[in-house]
């Protein structure tokens, strides 16, 4: 077959939470279309936009995951793990101390940490990473990184110079902080925060009034945890409390803007550049995308409209596939897809649609195949 007559499309679909992960849909989609053009070569790129779900996506398009044990947001040790690919590694926040790692579900909002995420930052730099994109989301502590700090060899003391537990409750009492002990490889390493939120650390915008709630907060103890994070600023350097995204991921957004000199850039951004997804675009008729709802969120930096971008800039339209859609057709047409399939279309109920969302999306998958790829 000929170069001229092969036909390509592209599968870049973030993950269906709570049903499929990024390359499970992909996956599905991929069985489904191939049941109607068989011929076609179907080139699977599941994406992420910094939350759970994004070192899976890396690993799927040939990167090497790292495994090792640390302490999740309760100080419990679990299996996590990172991807690397020469010297940048990719690590995932949610993975490590996110929601998902509370013992039994039960949160701790006052004593969760982000010291775990330290632990392997540490790890990547001691294995000779100096690029490290840390994504930011599903946080289940208000600690404003200083957790992710202390593992990396700050200290982080009360007035009598004793080192304060971990937690964002614990940072009220937080008078000095000591950087000297600071991981060596830190300086010699460029920090990328893969984020979509823009909030501040502080304030009726900031990490505690819009994001405790999340995390199981009482809100009677509001206002401890905002005073934990404005003596943490205070210390680490107040000029990043209203950089946009420093509240994001209780407030780790910050702590890595301040002691780690990160920048902060759209998640879905860096996550198509690091796989030159450009390049992987190359001879594609179809790119087809998706998440688990597709909804006014979707269009602010989500995965799927960051893909929707990146394709159309190629020339190559667009399909997206959703667990469900909330969006009109005009807002589907506005945002640059051709058409957008839901699997609440082929199965109303939400729990049955979760429950077979693979063979939905392999339906799906076969209903685009004749519809857009048949000629």
């Amino acid at each position: 077959m000929t170069r001229e007559t092969v036909r390509r499309a592209v599968l870049a679909p973030d993950k269906f939470k709570g049903s499929l992960t990024a390359p499970q849909v992909a996956a599905a989609l991929a069985t489904g279309i191939a049941g109607v053009a068989p011929t076609m070569q179907v080139r699977q790129v599941p994406v992420a936009d910094g939350g759970d779900g994004t070192v899976d996506a890396f690993v799927a398009s040939g990167w090497t995951r790292v495994e090792l044990s640390a302490p999740g947001p309760t100080g419990v040790p679990g299996s996590t793990s990172y991807a690397v690919q020469a010297e940048t590694a990719v690590i995932e926040l949610a993975a490590v101390v996110g929601l998902a790692k509370l013992p039994a579900g039960q949160p701790d909002p006052l004593g969760a940490s982000t010291f775990g995420l330290g632990v392997v930052i540490a790890h990547a730099l001691d294995n000779g990473a100096t690029r490290i994109v840390l994504g930011l989301g599903g946080s289940a502590s208000t600690d404003g990184g200083a957790g992710m700090v202390q593992a990396l060899g700050g200290r982080v003391l009360d007035a009598d110079g004793h080192e304060l537990a971990q937690g964002g409750a614990a940072l009220a009492r937080a008078a000095q902080l000591d950087l000297s002990g600071l991981h060596p490889g830190i300086a010699a390493s460029t920090f990328t925060l893969a984020c979509d939120v823009d909030n501040p650390l502080l304030g009726p915008k900031g990490a505690v009034a819009v994001y405790a709630p999340q995390k199981g907060t009482d809100p009677a103890d509001f206002g401890l945890l905002e005073e934990g994070l404005t003596n943490w600023a205070r210390l680490a350097d107040p000029a990043f409390a209203d950089h946009p995204g420093a509240g994001a991921a209780g407030g780790t957004g910050f702590g890595a803007l301040a002691v780690l000199g990160a920048e902060v850039r759209s998640g879905i951004e860096v996550i198509l550049e690091l796989l030159d997804f450009p390049a992987l675009l190359d001879g594609a008729e179809l790119v087809i995308t998706g998440e688990g709802s597709l909804d006014a969120q979707s269009l602010h930096g989500k995965a799927p409209v960051g893909v929707c971008e990146s394709a159309r800039k190629a020339g190559i339209p667009v399909i997206a596939v959703a667990g469900r859609n909330l969006l009109a057709a005009q807002e589907i047409r506005a945002a640059g897809f051709t058409a957008c399939y839901a699997l609440t279309d082929l199965e109303p109920d939400p729990v049955r649609s979760i429950a077979q969302a693979s063979h939905l999306l392999q339906q799906v998958g076969a209903q685009i195949a004749e519809q857009h790829l048949s000629r």
